[in-house]
């Protein structure tokens, strides 16, 4: 079993800045890619940005394209979103998945998620 913590967020003003970290342990083979969701109150879950493990290669949805940046240490099996310019409609908890591609891909369990709100 799978276990994805996610940290970093926090009360930010608009046009702020926030770095938020997952980190994935438990029993698992390999991570073929890492995205990024995240679900603002009375809303469903919606993906953000992806990665692929294995080069780096990155996807991002339009709403935070050029602000937000995905990245990755492997050899602590976490990923980490980088969120420039942070706007108020940003508001919502944040969360990582394992997937076997980098498009939204959910393989496992959700984990508690990390709470990002902007103020204006």
């Amino acid at each position: 079993q799978v276990q994805l913590v996610e940290s970093g967020g926090g009360l930010v003003q608009a046009g702020g800045s926030l770095r938020l970290s997952c980190a994935a342990s438990g029993r698992f083979f390999s991570i073929s890619a890492m995205n990024w969701f995240r679900q603002a109150p009375g809303k469903a879950r919606e993906f953000v940005a992806g990665l692929r493990w294995t080069d780096g290669s990155s996807y991002y949805t339009e709403p935070v394209k050029g602000r937000f940046t995905i990245s990755r240490d492997n050899a602590k099996n976490t990923v980490y979103l980088q969120m420039n310019s942070l706007k108020p409609e940003d508001t919502a908890v944040y969360y990582c998945n394992r997937g076997r591609n980098y498009f939204g891909d959910a393989l496992d369990a959700w984990g508690q998620g990390t709470l990002v709100t902007v103020s204006s």
